[in-house]
């Protein structure tokens, strides 16, 4: 008998998951101005004057609209960041994530 010992080809590749995305959330709040929740939507999420305000409205229309979805950590820093922002000029500016289904 020979000292051969044979080895399969074939390798075991773990399954890679996408992450769990999240939204962020805008609520509506009857203090903040308009025109600053354009602002800030324009600035932290990069959406142009006509997006921002599409934005801005649905959430005054509707208590609440998705804003963006993001990886967990990317959303929450967003959402921190423009809340931040309203919470600096004294207005109850909020914005919250969840997870997306």
């Amino acid at each position: 008998m020979s000292d051969v010992v044979t080895t399969p080809r074939t390798k075991a590749r773990p399954k890679v998951e996408r992450p769990r995305l999240y939204k962020v959330i805008l609520l509506n709040d009857d203090y903040t101005p308009r025109e600053f929740v354009v602002m800030v939507l324009k600035a932290e999420f990069r959406m142009s004057e006509d997006q921002a305000y599409r934005v801005m409205m649905t959430a005054h229309r509707r208590g609440a609209c998705v804003v963006a979805v993001y990886t967990r950590e990317v959303a929450e820093t967003k959402a921190t960041n423009a809340t931040e922002a309203g919470r600096r000029k004294g207005y109850p500016l909020q914005f919250t994530t969840e997870p997306e289904e």
